[in-house]
Parts: C-alpha cells; structure tokens; sequence
C-alpha cells in the first residue's frame, strides 16, 4: 500500500506540473494587452510600455514561468495585475461561497444518485422503475443554464421561496440567508449531476445483481432485494467510490457557469471577470488551484478504494 501511494502521489505531482506547463502556455496566447486595460485610452504608447515593463510582461515567457512556478511552490499564486492584492487571499474568500456551494450540490446529487438509482434497477421492468430510468436519461441531457432557470422561474417568481439571485452582504454572518442563497444553485448542479450518477447506480446495481452470490443468496430464501442489499451493494458502493471523482470534477465546472446564472461571488465568478481583464497571474492561480483541487480529489478516491477493494490490496 506504501508502494502503491508514494506511485499515485508522483503522478499527483507529475500532473500539477504539466497543468502548470499547459495552463501558462494557454494564457499566453489569448488575445489583449492587460497594459492596454490598466493604462485606458488616454495612455500613451511610452506610458503603455512602462506599465508593461513594471508588469514584468517584457520579460522572456520561460523567465515569467520560472518566477511564477517558484512563488507557487513557497506557497504564493502570484498577484493581481489590475487590483494588486494576492491571489492566494481572493480565491481564499471566494472559496467560503464556492466551497459550500460544492458540498451543498454533491449531497444533493447523492441523495438523488444512489437511493433512486438502486430503487430503478429494483423495480425494473415495471412502470415506476421504468419513470425513474427515463426521468435519469431526460435530466442528465438538460442543460445545467436551462435547469437554474427553471427553478429560479418555479420557487422564485412563481412560489417567491427562495432568492433568484446573489449572496448576502453579511455572507456567512448571516448563515440562514446564505444557505438559502446556495439552496437553488446546488439542487440546480445536484439534480443534474444526480442524474447522472443515477444511471450509474442503476448499471452498477443491475450487474451487482446477476451476480453468482446474490443470486445464490437469493436461491437460499433471501428476497431479491435483501439478497442485494446484503451481499450486492459493497461492491456497488465501490463503484460509487471510483466515480465519484468525476462527478466533483463535473460539481466544480457546473459551479463556474451557475455562479454566473445567480450571481454568486465566488471562484467561478471571479474566474470569467478575470479572464475579460486579461489578469493573467490571477487566472493562472485560479485554474492551478481548481486543476490541483480536482487532481487531488482524484488521488484521494484511488487511496479510498484501493483500502475498501480486498482485491486490490491482496494484489499489492
């Protein structure tokens, strides 16, 4: 297991470091000037070429590499070119909006993705069982855009339950305000990625059940569904494990784009304005910090299901 863990985290290591390669080399060749965008329009070009100088944007690209990378590995992002202050502060206080955001999405998606998903290869074949199939296959091809909306045109305007849009100005001072604020865009995400975690389930299940031992549990007097839920379900439980990790990847992109929709401030939010200003430290900081959150959630389910899968570990 030792072996097998120090393995997974040079790999871990391995992809921050092309991330950061691929990430700096991206930016480089999006179009504008951020010079151009501090300076204005009333910016001569001699004043433009100072302010690019004092940016540190003349120097070669590997030189502004080489600075950016070694402030990451003593812990710094970098700082913002237009506001000035540190990007590790920024996505930290953004991060207090996103974070719970992706909790909140997540335990929806489980609450939908796992009890539905067993119940549908359950009662397969008969009509209900057949609703939640079609209901996991029409909600997984919806946009996640057109789902906000929806809800947002349902329990805000129509029912005026929740909030439409944005996040209290005493944040989390406030706990009843900001979680009501977050309850539409996480059942927006979790509903979608539930969706698709239901039909996983319900594949997983369904092959769980054709299983020599459930179906030997089931021949010695067990019910179909006890047989299951006794001897069919780790190992279903160990297929949630291994996809899990996709699914809070596709949690984090969701949350970019539904931060836009209810005008939340957090990381997404903060991502798309900065790639408009061309404030490349801060967006370099901000992908590496989502690349590096994903990969490591990625490294954590493979430890997770290495020590729940005998197989796995009798094989190390």
């Amino acid at each position: 297991m030792i072996r097998y863990t120090l393995t997974r985290l040079g790999l871990l290591v391995l992809g921050l470091a092309v991330s950061s390669v691929l990430i700096f080399a991206a930016l480089r060749v999006l179009p504008g000037d951020v010079a151009l965008l501090i300076g204005g329009t009333q910016a001569t070009p001699a004043q433009i070429a100072a302010l690019r100088e004092s940016l540190g944007l003349t120097a070669p690209p590997w030189q502004q590499y080489v600075d950016w990378i070694g402030g990451v590995l003593r812990g710094d992002l970098g700082t913002s070119l237009v506001t000035g202050v540190s990007v590790s502060a920024e996505l930290a206080e953004k991060a207090r909006v996103t974070v719970p955001l992706a909790a909140m999405s997540l335990t929806v998606a489980l609450a939908v993705g796992l009890p539905f998903g067993v119940l549908s290869a359950l009662r397969r074949g008969r009509a209900d069982g057949t609703a939640l199939a079609v209901g996991a296959q029409t909600l997984a091809a919806v946009p996640v855009v057109w789902a906000g909306m929806m809800l947002v045109v349902v329990f805000a305007v129509w029912l005026g339950w929740l909030p439409p849009q944005g996040f209290p100005r005493a944040g989390w001072n406030d706990p009843v305000a900001a979680v009501r604020a977050l309850i539409l865009p996480a059942v927006t995400i979790g509903i979608v990625e539930g969706a698709m975690l239901m039909r996983f389930v319900r594949s997983a299940t369904l092959q769980a059940m054709g299983q020599d031992y459930v179906r030997t549990a089931a021949a010695k007097g067990l019910t179909r569904t006890r047989a299951l839920l006794s001897h069919g379900l780790p190992n279903v439980g160990l297929s949630v494990v291994t996809v899990l990790g996709l699914q809070i990847a596709g949690i984090i992109v969701g949350a970019v784009v539904i931060e836009q929709l209810f005008t939340l401030p957090g990381i997404g939010r903060m991502l798309v304005a900065d790639v408009s200003a061309r404030d490349l430290p801060k967006v370099q900081g901000e992908l590496l910090a989502l690349t590096g959150f994903v990969l490591i959630v990625g490294f954590v389910v493979d430890l997770v299901h290495r020590l729940l899968d005998p197989r796995q570990r009798e094989a190390s």
